[in-house]
This record gives structure tokens, sequence and C-alpha cells, in this order.
């Protein structure tokens, strides 16, 4: 027999509600309590993200990614007000493990997001500086399923673009798109093969004007070198368009490919069973950063790392051996 959860405590039930009734207050809000860092902030949070678990999982979820340049802010500000005009609810997150060095780039990227950022229906939200990228994503997941709770149901992930942060954002979303440039010199060159196993599109942006020609040689060139990988789903040889963020061209057809793509996927079960691997992940996720807060706050761990890490480095120890010792001072 299962018992229903106990109800939420009183001050974070009117934040429920707020966020339920798609009330942008409320939503802002409780972002910024599940980004805070404080023990009882996290322990409302938890609960928070909880009572509003059933009310998530409805939208569609598309990572974007690219090289700095490549136009990222001008084809989430067309496809997200293209889609706006659809009657979609649109959310922009990002992930940025950059953030607590830089500040972030989410901010000026608003400002490109010039139709997006006054938009009644979107909503436009850096990630936390969590430090690490670990605890960025375990935000960003946080917030992608509060912005679904109030009712949005487009959440688009932007990524950096640059080192694990790709494998992050494609790990929490059911779309990954990567976004290149035409006319880039050897087009191939950015074509990282960890990138492209992990891309359910490439689209050439910025095809427009004496561009365009590039960008279809760009196009060929892409689409030839994903059918020598093998795709990650039997149901979906990922695809190489054009688009002008610019111009708007290719960007109704860049979401009608994601819609393609999420029918295929979810009429064999592999899109379901995606979003269960996705759950997982995110538990493994938040274990490792409950572990590496652990090493950060233990008082009896902090007197005895500046000792060990002088003998690692001295070479009186051997790594090894310290993480046994550091291992086992956390009861392990």
């Amino acid at each position: 027999m299962t018992h229903p959860p106990p109800p939420p405590p009183a001050d974070i039930a009117p934040l429920i509600c707020g966020v339920r009734a798609g009330e942008r207050a409320a939503l802002a809000r409780a972002i910024t309590l599940v980004e805070s860092k404080r023990p009882d902030h996290q322990r409302s949070a938890h609960l928070l993200v909880q009572s509003l678990l059933p009310h998530t999982g409805a939208a569609r979820r598309v990572g974007i990614t690219g090289a700095p340049g490549v136009g990222k802010s001008a084809t989430i500000d067309a496809l997200g007000s293209h889609l706006a005009g659809l009657g979609h609810k649109v959310a922009v997150l990002a992930v940025d493990p950059s953030s607590t060095r830089t500040g972030g780039s989410i901010l000026a990227d608003k400002t490109r997001m010039a139709r997006l950022a006054v938009d009644p229906r979107a909503f436009i939200r850096p990630s936390a500086s969590a430090g690490t990228l670990g605890g960025v994503a375990a935000r960003t997941r946080e917030t992608m399923l509060l912005c679904e709770a109030a009712g949005y149901d487009v959440i688009l992930v932007e990524t950096v673009g640059t080192g694990q942060s790709e494998t992050a954002v494609a790990d929490m979303t059911d779309f990954f798109l990567a976004l290149m440039l035409p006319g880039a010199g050897d087009e191939l060159q950015g074509l990282k093969k960890g990138l492209v196993e992990l891309a359910d599109m490439i689209a050439i942006n910025k095809a427009d004007g004496d561009n365009i020609a590039r960008a279809r040689v760009a196009a060929a060139e892409y689409g030839a070198a994903l059918h020598i990988l093998t795709p990650r789903f039997a149901e979906w040889q990922p695809p190489v368009i054009t688009c002008s963020a610019l111009t708007g061209v290719g960007v109704a057809q860049l979401w009608e490919r994601i819609l393609d793509h999420y029918g295929r996927l979810s009429a064999s079960g592999a899109f379901a069973a995606r979003r269960r691997e996705q759950q997982v992940k995110w538990m493994w996720a938040l274990v490792e950063e409950r572990l590496h807060g652990r090493l950060a706050t233990d008082p009896m761990l902090r007197t005895r790392l500046p000792r060990l890490e002088r003998a690692v480095a001295a070479g009186a120890l051997s790594p090894a051996l310290a993480a046994d010792e550091i291992v086992a001072t956390l009861g392990f």
C-alpha cells in the first residue's frame, strides 16, 4: 500500500501555488531557492521540487550548442519567438560552468534576444554559479522541472559550446542541436566526433546573403561525415539543415525536425527510455555533488588535507594511498 506524500511545509506552500499558477515572480523565487547553498534552503528546495514533480515532464527539452559567434542567442531568439507565435510558452536556460569566473554570458545574451526578452510567453534564466559542471547541471535540471510545473512547454537549454558542458546538456534534454558556421575554413575541422555523436541535428546558421552557397557546401560535407558515424538511435539519422536566425529562413523547418524526432522516438519507446536513463544520470550527478560537498566541508578532512597534499607533492606519499585516506576519513 502506497501512502501519499506529506503536505509541504507552510513556508513553501504559497510558492508551490504560485509556480503552478504560472506566476513569473513565484517561479523566479523558486529557482533562487533551488540555487541557494544554505542547508535549510536546500531542504526546502528538495521538498518544493518533489511536490511539483507530478506536474513536470510534458515539455519538449531542446539543448542548443555551438562555438562562440555561431549565433546561439540569435537562433534561440528566432526559434523562441516562432514558438511563442504558435502559442507555446518558452523557457530559456543556460549551462555555463565558467560563470563563477565571468559572471556568465547569458545576461549579455539576454540583450541579444530582443524579441524573446520582452515576450510575455517567454522566460529567460541564467544558470546557477555552482562552481562545478555537475553542480550547474543539477541546478539546471531542477530549474527545468520548475519551469515545466509553471506551464512552460518548451525548454531551450543553451551551453557555452566548450568542454563537457555539451555532454551535460545532452544528458538532460530530448533533442540536442549543434549550430555550425558556413565558410569557416575546413568545414570538417570543427566536426568534433564527440559533439557529432551527441547531436540529433546539425544546423548551418547564417545561411543568408553571400553565405548561402557556402552554407549549402558546408551542409553537404557535414551530412557526408554524419553518414559515416553510427547514429545514437536506429529510428533517427541526424539531418543537416541550413538556417538564418537573421532572416528567419529555416527556423520553422528546424522545429518541424524536432517534432519529427519526438514522434519517431516516442513510437518506438526510445523517448521514454531516454528520459528514464536521464533520471538515473541525474541521481548520480547529485550523488557526486553531495560527495564534493562533503570533501569541502568535513572538518576532520579539512585538517588532514594540507598534510596529504604536501606529502603527495613531495613524492613521499602516493596519490592512491592519499586517496584511500581521504575516503576512509569520510567513512567509506
